[in-house]
């Protein structure tokens, strides 16, 4: 309980030769007081409590001392309060916002110590708070906590920590922002000191701004957050693609046609990177995607040219296994920043609707009714359909264009879906929810294509003033 009702008294002598010098004060009608050996020292600690009444702090009412003193006697260390952040957001935190978290985490608190004597290897002291300490799993109670408390770590890794815990910072010592500046360095960086990416960057120093907020309005063991008091900007990051590395049409037909001939794996992956070309799927949506997702037109000769439809409703993206709540190496999630039970329609062309049909009847499903399954059963992973993309790339790209990020990974073919939408001239509105995007990030990662339409746009203007005269 906090308190204004504050009344200071003088300083009086005692008849004590170890602490002559007495000083008293009432907080809420409680009395507090204070020994001290000589009147200077009493005198100086009169003045502290006297200028917390001047500044507006309230007492505690337990303890009679100003709240600030209090918050900074009871402050846990930076280490500490991130291993109870982590363990408060896990419960309710997609896989790849808790890996997201942890990996935010572990690069921000090395940098809040007292000192960097004795300090562990750094590449060692990330490993063991990344896939440790700010790992969640059940002990035996089946209570969440750290991972090092359930499991034992190799000594490394034990080493680092009990270095980490004698050493981290107070976090009421960050009430002086400029200790801050280091950390926004570091989340700015690679391990090796070069710069990080932009979009990489803005997103550790989001996860750090989420945990300073719940630091000062729900923890309350900051008086503010220091993030806003630096004059410091993260770096900027418009988030446009680069066209000249997007594939064209063409060049799109080329490298799925080529992925075919990358043996067994590349005829089951086909139609895998059709997906995500003729109907903009990101590859977490198309290896999620079932044969009850698609509404196909019927199999017949006058129906060899209608378009088709697919649902798309579930994401499968990849993390670690030590991030999921079930061990598996993916996580089952809704749509992209969509409500779990959100959908979106997509219509297909009849290339696209030809490459299923015949997928479905050469490989059936997976039992949960998936169309895209991996060499050894589950979720087709990254590893398996970026490599055969490679071999497919490099038997279809000159070698100077091979040299070029042209294509260089599966997700431009989305992207080429995309812009060849926007050149044919469909609405943007409608581009964007067929992509699954909000029109406001369209413009922002295809602004170029979309300028390049204005021309088009114009001629038609000028087309109905011509007719309305």
């Amino acid at each position: 309980m906090k308190t204004y009702n504050v009344r200071i008294w003088g300083i009086r002598k005692r008849n004590s030769k170890s602490a002559p010098y007495q000083l008293r004060w009432l907080v809420n009608g409680n009395e507090f007081q204070e020994p001290f050996t000589t009147k200077t020292l009493a005198d100086a600690r009169r003045s502290q409590l006297v200028t917390a009444t001047k500044n507006g702090e309230p007492f505690d009412v337990a303890t009679g001392v100003p709240v600030s003193e209090l918050r900074e006697a009871t402050s846990p260390t930076w280490y500490e309060h991130a291993r109870a952040y982590v363990l408060m957001k896990w419960p309710r935190a997609a896989a790849k916002h808790r890996a997201s978290i942890g990996e935010a985490l572990a690069i921000t608190v090395p940098t809040l110590t007292a000192t960097r004597r004795g300090a562990p290897n750094p590449v060692t002291l990330r490993k063991a708070l990344y896939q440790w300490a700010f790992r969640a799993v059940k002990n035996q109670d089946g209570a969440l906590v750290s991972r090092h408390e359930a499991e034992e770590a190799p000594p490394d890794v034990q080493a680092a920590l009990a270095w980490l815990s004698a050493n981290s910072r107070k976090v009421a010592e960050l009430e002086n922002p400029d200790l801050l500046r280091p950390t926004l360095e570091a989340l700015s960086r690679l391990l090796d000191g070069t710069p990080a990416a932009e979009n990489t960057a803005r997103r550790k120093v989001m996860v750090l701004s989420n945990f300073l907020r719940y630091t000062v309005d729900e923890k309350g063991l900051l008086a503010f957050n220091p993030l806003l008091r630096l004059d410091w900007k993260p770096p900027e990051a418009d988030g446009e693609i680069d066209f000249r590395y997007v594939p064209d049409p063409a060049l799109a037909r080329r490298l799925i046609a080529a992925v075919r001939q990358e043996g067994p794996r590349g005829e089951h992956l086909e139609t895998f990177f059709g997906c995500i070309y003729y109907a903009a799927t990101r590859p977490s949506e198309a290896a999620a995607l079932k044969e009850s997702d698609f509404v196909l037109p019927p199999d017949a000769p006058g129906s060899s040219e209608e378009w088709g439809e697919v649902l798309v409703e579930e994401s499968r993206p990849e993390v670690g296994s030590g991030w999921t709540d079930d061990g598996t190496p993916y996580e089952k999630r809704g749509l992209k920043h969509r409500t779990r039970k959100a959908y979106r329609s997509v219509p297909i062309p009849p290339v696209l609707v030809k490459m299923v049909r015949a997928h479905i009847a050469t490989y059936g499903t997976a039992p949960d009714g998936r169309i895209f399954q991996g060499a050894r059963g589950g979720r087709v992973s990254s590893t398996e359909y970026c490599a055969v993309w490679a071999d497919a790339r490099a038997e279809v790209l000159t070698e100077a264009e091979a040299t070029t990020p042209l294509a260089e990974v599966p997700r431009l073919l989305r992207s080429a879906g995309v812009s060849l939408w926007i050149k044919s001239g469909v609405d943007p509105v409608e581009v964007a929810r067929r992509a699954g995007h909000s029109v406001a990030v369209l413009f922002r990662f295809y602004a170029r294509i979309l300028r390049g339409q204005q021309s088009v746009a114009n001629q038609k203007i000028d087309a109905a003033l011509a007719e309305g005269s």
